[in-house]
């Protein structure tokens, strides 16, 4: 019977404290969330369940749903962009051009999330960069309204989860033989029909594997919907922010953290299961 060394425990000791550390976070968030507010004041009163009741409002309900669509549209328009970077990324045989794309595909990731946002903001306001491109070819009379839009938001969203998206597809990519589509096209079968009867099927646990990671990471995500919005597009976390710390109602607050959380949870359940057939489909 192999014995664990005896340093494994000191490997384990930052988890389990990180562990406690947001399990006590949790706990806290969840007791404020049930605490009455008393407007004009930091504490909170007695036990009531009215903050989950007020969600009910059409308000606080948009919040919702908009965080769904961007969270949506976010995590499929990066599959569509991250995968055929991935494929060339695994699939090239050129050093130079391999690294390129390496370099295109994360360079994000050396940048902070503000610092990007304002680098979108450069580019999407009305005389940014993309606006007086598309005026100086003569595609369009006047600049676009892309600031403070979904449509802003997304493409900001989008950018910041194209890396880890990349990088996922990549690893499941780089694990399927390309003997398999050698030996499709030997059959008869054209480069198109190859990649989407072999290829496309066994990379599907990487493309569920980046969807859910984009879902979840755009979610709870809040400087760029705060930025790129600029208090119009309305999300659960810009929401959470204005509460908390605009009106300093921390119950409410914390209330609608822990639907989010919750609502987080469940729709990542749910993509898991309708998900399970694929990735049995996609498993060699």
């Amino acid at each position: 019977m192999t014995r664990n060394p005896a340093f494994v425990r000191w490997f384990l000791l930052p988890s389990v404290l990180t562990a406690l550390g947001l399990t006590l976070a949790m706990l806290t968030v969840l007791q404020y969330s049930v605490r009455a507010y008393v407007p004009g004041s930091l504490e909170v009163g007695g036990f009531t369940l009215a903050n989950f009741q007020g969600m009910l409002k059409p308000l606080y309900a948009e919040a919702f749903l908009n965080t769904l669509s961007l969270s949506f549209k976010t995590a499929v328009f990066g599959l569509l962009l991250s995968y055929p970077l991935a494929y060339a990324l695994v699939r090239t045989q050129t050093a130079w051009l391999k690294s390129c794309i390496l370099i295109i595909a994360i360079t994000p990731l050396f940048l902070g999330e503000v610092v990007r946002t304002y680098s979108w903001i450069i580019v999407l306001g009305s005389s940014g960069f993309l606006n007086s491109l598309l005026l100086g070819i003569g595609l369009i009379d006047k600049p676009l309204q892309l600031m403070f839009t979904n449509t802003g938001v997304v493409l900001a969203l989008v950018h910041v989860t194209l890396p880890i998206m990349v990088l996922m597809l990549a690893t499941g990519l780089s694990h399927i033989d390309p003997g398999y589509e050698k030996a499709a096209t030997s059959l008869g079968a054209g480069p198109v029909r190859a990649f989407l009867t072999v290829t496309l099927p066994l990379s599907l646990p990487g493309i569920v594997a980046s969807v859910t990671t984009a879902f979840a990471w755009t979610f709870s995500a809040f400087a760029t919907p705060q930025l790129i919005g600029g208090g119009r597009v309305s999300t659960l976390a810009t929401l959470v922010y204005q509460l908390g710390f605009s009106s300093l109602n921390f119950p409410f607050a914390a209330a609608l953290s822990i639907a989010g959380l919750v609502l987080t949870v469940l729709v990542l359940a749910a993509l898991k299961r309708m998900s399970r057939s694929l990735q049995n489909v996609g498993a060699h």
